[in-house]
């Protein structure tokens, strides 16, 4: 694991639930899409929006691992969390999870890989410098 969790509580919505009243899914990886932005943006101080609109750096999504534990329901209060596991010259490997602050139960993990990209080419970059530095200044994987 990583020297430091990044974490945002979340309260689960209407929108985040399917008919039998529990969160669909696929609006776990878009909570979690959230959470990488805030990561990146509050966590390590690099403006998201500039990194993608300005810079023209992407973060796409090249692996996905998922592992669902337990239900999460309209009106839950749950924590996200966020580590890296991995740092390499092109590419990070996260590892996200949704769990109850009150109990740490585990509601889903993930495991993501994103790799650095240039938005005009759409091939692999080296991960910027700032970016490197702030996740090894915080972040960074134990070894």
């Amino acid at each position: 694991m990583s020297a430091a969790e990044f974490r945002r509580a979340r309260m689960v919505r209407f929108s985040d639930c399917d008919p039998a009243g529990i969160v669909f899914y696929p609006q776990y990886f878009v909570m979690l899409n959230g959470l990488v932005e805030d990561w990146v943006s509050e966590g390590l101080g690099i403006d998201y929006h500039a990194l993608i609109a300005e810079r023209r750096i992407g973060l796409p999504t090249v692996r996905l691992e998922a592992d669902f534990r337990a239900v999460s329901r309209m009106g839950d209060h749950v924590m996200l969390g966020l580590s890296v596991e991995r740092l390499g010259s092109r590419s990070l490997a996260l590892a996200l999870r949704c769990f109850d602050p009150a109990s740490d139960e585990l509601r889903m993990q993930l495991k993501q890989v994103l790799v650095t990209t240039s938005l005009e080419s759409h091939r692999a970059v080296e991960i910027p410098d700032d970016l490197r530095a702030a996740v090894l200044r915080g972040f960074a994987p134990a070894a």
